[in-house]
C-alpha cells in the first residue's frame, strides 16, 4: 500500500480524506491533542482495520470524533445537562466525555459496551473532513499499541507507512497529550483520563468529581474500562522506565549509583546541567507543564531506541494539567516511581473507631507504603508479650484467663468508665510505641502508622505530618455493628468512650471527613495524598 502524506493547508486535502474514509480506508488525522488513526465509526468492517494496524486489544474502546456538540443526540442517548454545558465551554477542545450508546454505534467500537465516548477535536481542517466525510470518525492515537503516541506527520509516518492509506499533516500538535476523558454516566462524574481540561476547570460546571484509580495504578487484565488508555501500559518506549521522584540533589544521587553506559536520563529543562553527564533528554519545564504535556512523547520517542537499557525519567509533581504528565509517564513506566529519600516520610493517621481509616490505609497501600496498624500491633502484642498481659491483669483483675485477654469483658469495662480508659492506655502506650519503632522499614519509603491514640501514645512525634478521618455518629455506629457484630448501644459506648472528631481535628495538620460512600472517600483519599505532594512512591 503506499501511504499517502497529504498537506493540510491543500485545498483538496479534506475531500480526499473524506473520500478515503467513505471508502473504509484509514487515514491519520491531527488534533490538537495527538494524530489519531480514524475510520469510518460507523462500519465495523473499517473499524477492524484501525485495531489491526495498531495491534491494538479489541477490548479497548474508541473515541468517535464529531465536528460539533448537535451530533451528540445522534450516536448517544439519555445525555445530561451538564455534557452540553461542558461541551458548550470545552469543545472545540481535549475534552471527551463518555455517554450512553444509541444502537447505531457498532460494538467493535466501544468494545462492547452500553457507552460510547464522543470528542469534538480543535482543528479546522479535521473537523471538515468529518463533515464531508458524513460519519462520526473512530481515532485512536495514531501509535502503534503501547508505544509513544504521535504529535507529528513525521512520527505516524514512521509507525505506520504503507500500512494505512493516507495521513493527513497538521503540523505538530498544540496540547501533546491525550484528551481529557469524564465519565456522565453515574451520580457523580468520573475522571477516567486526566488532559487538558483538568478537574478544576471542570468544577464550576460539574461539581465534584471522583479520581478513577487507573490514573495512578495500573488496572488488572480482565477489568472492564469505558475508555481509551486505562487497562494496558502504554507510551512505552523500547526500555525501561523508572520514574526518579524527590529533590534534585538526591535523585542526582540515586541515578549516579544505579546508572550504566547506555541510560538515559529524562528530565526538566530546569535539571539539564544537572544530569550533564548522564545523557540528559529535556521535555518542558518543570513549572510548565504545558510545555511538558507538548514535549513527552516527542522525547518518549526518541527515547525508543533497543540500545538504551534504562531511562530514570523526572516527573512533575502536584494537580491540575500535571496530573496528566504524571498519568501518561506513569503508564509508560508500569508506575514504577523510586524516592530516594533520605529518611521514610510518617504518615500519622488517628480518628474514632468506625471513621472509615481503614479506606485511606488502603490507598497507602496501594500507593506502595508500608501500613503500621496500631490496634493489630496490640493485638498480636497480647499473643506473645506476657509482660503486657500481666500489666493488663493487676490493673484490671479477671480479665486475663489462661493467658487470653477476654476482650469484650475489658471493653465493658473501660468504655464505660474514662479513668479505667486512661488507665489500660497507659499500660498498653508504652508496649505499641516500642513495637512500632521496631516495625518502621529500615529503607527510605513512606509509613502510615494508624492509632486512635497517636497523640496519647506519643506515636505523633514520630510523624512528619498527621491526618484525623472524621464521620457522622450515626454512620459510625451502622459501620461498627455489621463489621463487629456488636449492638448499636455498646457500638455507641465504645464511640463515644474516645476523643469526639472535633478534638481530633484539632490536633491533626489535616482532615478528611468521611460523610459519603466509600468509593466517595477513597476518592478523597486518593486526592489528598496526592495532591498534598505526600505521596510519590
Amino acid at each position: 500500500m503506499n501511504t499517502l502524506l497529504l498537506p493540510g493547508n491543500a485545498p483538496d486535502t479534506a475531500q480526499t480524506a473524506a473520500d478515503i474514509l467513505k471508502a473504509g480506508g484509514l487515514v491519520a488525522i491531527p488534533t490538537e491533542t495527538v494524530y489519531g488513526l480514524a475510520a469510518n465509526g460507523l462500519d465495523p468492517e473499517a473499524v477492524g482495520k484501525i485495531f489491526l494496524a495498531k495491534g491494538r486489544p479489541q477490548d479497548n474502546p474508541l473515541i468517535l470524533h464529531i465536528s460539533d456538540a448537535s451530533e451528540m443526540e445522534k450516536y448517544c442517548h439519555h445525555i445530561p445537562e451538564a455534557a452540553y454545558k461542558l461541551a458548550e465551554a470545552f469543545w472545540p477542545g481535549p475534552l471527551t466525555m463518555v455517554l450512553p450508546a444509541k444502537d447505531l454505534v457498532p460494538k467493535c467500537t466501544t468494545a462492547g459496551l452500553p457507552t460510547v465516548a464522543v470528542r469534538c477535536p480543535d482543528n479546522a481542517i479535521t473537523r471538515e473532513i468529518i463533515k464531508l466525510s458524513g460519519c462520526p470518525l473512530a481515532a485512536p492515537s495514531a501509535n502503534i499499541s503501547g508505544k509513544p503516541s504521535t504529535t507529528t506527520a513525521q512520527h505516524v509516518l514512521h509507525d505506520h507507512d504503507g500500512k494505512i492509506d493516507a495521513i493527513v499533516d497538521g503540523g505538530s500538535c498544540r496540547v501533546g497529550v491525550e484528551s481529557t476523558i469524564l465519565d456522565l454516566t453515574e451520580d457523580t462524574p468520573r475522571l477516567l483520563r486526566p488532559g487538558g481540561i483538568t478537574p478544576w476547570d471542570m468544577y464550576p460546571i460539574v461539581g465534584e468529581i471522583l479520581m478513577d484509580k487507573a490514573i495512578t495504578a495500573s488496572v488488572e487484565k480482565d477489568e472492564i474500562v469505558k475508555a481509551p488508555g486505562m487497562k494496558y501500559r502504554h507510551y512505552a518506549p523500547d526500555c525501561s522506565v523508572i520514574i526518579v521522584d524527590g529533590d534534585l540533589i538526591a535523585a542526582k544521587a540515586y541515578i549516579k549509583k544505579h546508572f550504566h553506559p547506555g541510560n538515559r536520563v529524562l528530565c526538566f529543562q530546569e535539571e539539564l546541567d544537572t544530569f550533564r553527564e548522564f545523557a540528559p533528554l529535556a521535555y518542558g519545564a518543570e513549572k510548565d507543564p504545558d510545555s511538558l504535556m507538548a514535549g513527552l512523547f516527542a522525547a518518549l520517542r526518541e527515547l525508543d531506541d533497543p540500545s538504551i537499557g534504562t531511562v530514570f525519567a523526572r516527573c512533575p509533581r502536584g494537580s491540575g494539567k500535571a496530573l496528566a504528565v504524571q498519568n501518561r509517564l506513569g503508564k509508560a513506566a508500569g508506575f514504577r516511581h523510586i524516592n530516594p529519600r533520605e529518611k521514610s516520610f510518617i504518615l500519622g493517621i488517628t480518628g474514632g473507631t468506625g471513621c472509615g481509616k481503614s479506606t485511606l490505609l488502603a490507598v497507602v497501600e496501594e500507593l506502595g507504603g508500608t501500613v503500621i496498624d496500631c490496634d493489630r500491633v496490640y493485638h498480636q502484642l497480647l499473643q506473645y508479650d506476657k509482660t503486657l498481659l500481666s500489666a493488663i491483669e493487676s490493673r484490671f483483675p479477671g480479665t486475663v484467663t489462661d493467658g487470653s485477654l477476654d476482650r469484650k469483658k475489658l471493653g465493658n469495662i473501660v468504655f464505660a468508665d474514662k479513668e479505667a480508659l486512661k488507665a489500660l492506655n497507659d499500660i498498653t502506650h508504652k508496649a505499641v510505641k516500642a513495637e512500632v519503632l521496631r516495625l518502621l522499614p529500615i529503607e527510605n519509603t513512606l509509613v502510615a502508622i494508624d492509632a486512635i491514640g497517636l497523640f496519647e501514645g506519643e506515636l505523633s512525634e514520630l510523624c512528619d505530618i498527621t491526618v484525623a478521618v472524621t464521620a457522622p455518629e450515626d454512620v459510625r455506629v451502622k459501620r461498627l455493628t455489621a463489621r463487629d457484630g456488636i449492638s448499636a448501644s455498646y457500638a455507641l459506648s465504645r464511640i463515644r468512650a474516645q476523643r469526639t472528631d472535633g478534638e481530633f481535628a484539632s490536633l491533626c495538620d489535616f482532615v478528611l471527613e468521611n460523610n459519603s460512600t466509600e468509593e466517595a472517600f477513597r476518592e478523597k483519599c486518593l486526592a489528598f495524598l496526592w495532591h498534598t505532594d505526600i505521596i510519590k512512591p
